[in-house]
């Protein structure tokens, strides 16, 4: 039983309506190669974790067409939000319509293969080039959701600690902020986050962040293959 990651499917429907080769060649089928790789490594007593931006669909029911393609991959499937995941919606109303198969991180935590799955949306910090004022409340209120969601998971007694986010807990500068601090408080052992494509890639953290091992998971950035965390 293994935990595998994976973010950014921006799926839309099948045929797709917003195909992602309009960005870039690279996303040519990319769902097709997705599903490929996902049958060939990922077994159902598996866990994957998707680190947002799961699809471009606005509205909840529009949506679960793509979680039901996701569904329908073996292994269970814990979600966070993206920026792009204009769907999301309560807790309750996402798990009792959901599939089976999937749960929803928001000021919550699971538990999968003795590990604390805990994670917020995250957002752009204070020293990112393009933070604004506007983002302050809304970058606090990411900061306080993550904490929540750390508390419970040790209140739960989980000793491992992985954190799912899907910005970067920091980007091309590498300063403490709300993130960061999160990950040494709690012990943090692995940082999974996504919403970094193409040539950005390089500026995204890698290797250990306080404590945490980094694994940007943007699905581009790993050939459109889920990547083993452990």
């Amino acid at each position: 039983m293994s935990i595998f990651a994976l973010a950014d499917l921006h799926l839309s429907g099948t045929p797709p309506t917003k195909p992602m080769d309009r960005f870039s060649p690279a996303w040519e089928n990319h769902w097709d190669k997705v599903q490929s790789a996902w049958l060939a490594a990922i077994k159902p007593d598996d866990t994957v974790l998707i680190a947002g931006d799961t699809s471009w669909a606005m509205k909840w029911q529009d949506a679960l067409v793509d979680l039901a393609a996701i569904a329908a991959l073996p292994g269970r499937k814990i979600l966070i939000r993206g920026n792009h995941d204009y769907w999301w919606g309560t807790l309750g109303k996402m798990t009792q319509e959901a599939p089976d198969s999937m749960f929803f991180l928001h000021n919550n935590f699971y538990v999968a293969e003795g590990w604390g799955i805990c994670g917020s949306r995250g957002w752009l910090t204070p020293c990112d080039p393009y933070f604004q004022p506007t983002d302050e409340p809304i970058y606090q209120r990411e900061v306080s959701r993550l904490r929540i969601s750390l508390a419970a998971a040790r209140a739960g007694g989980c000793e491992r600690l992985m954190v799912m986010l899907h910005y970067p807990p920091i980007y091309m500068e590498e300063c403490d902020n709300g993130f960061t601090e999160l990950l040494e408080e709690f012990a943090v052992e692995y940082c999974i986050f996504g919403h970094i494509h193409g040539d950005g890639a390089h500026m995204a953290p890698q290797g250990q962040l306080k404590g945490a091992a980094c694994h940007l998971v943007a699905c581009d950035a790993l050939n459109f293959q889920p990547k083993l965390i452990v």
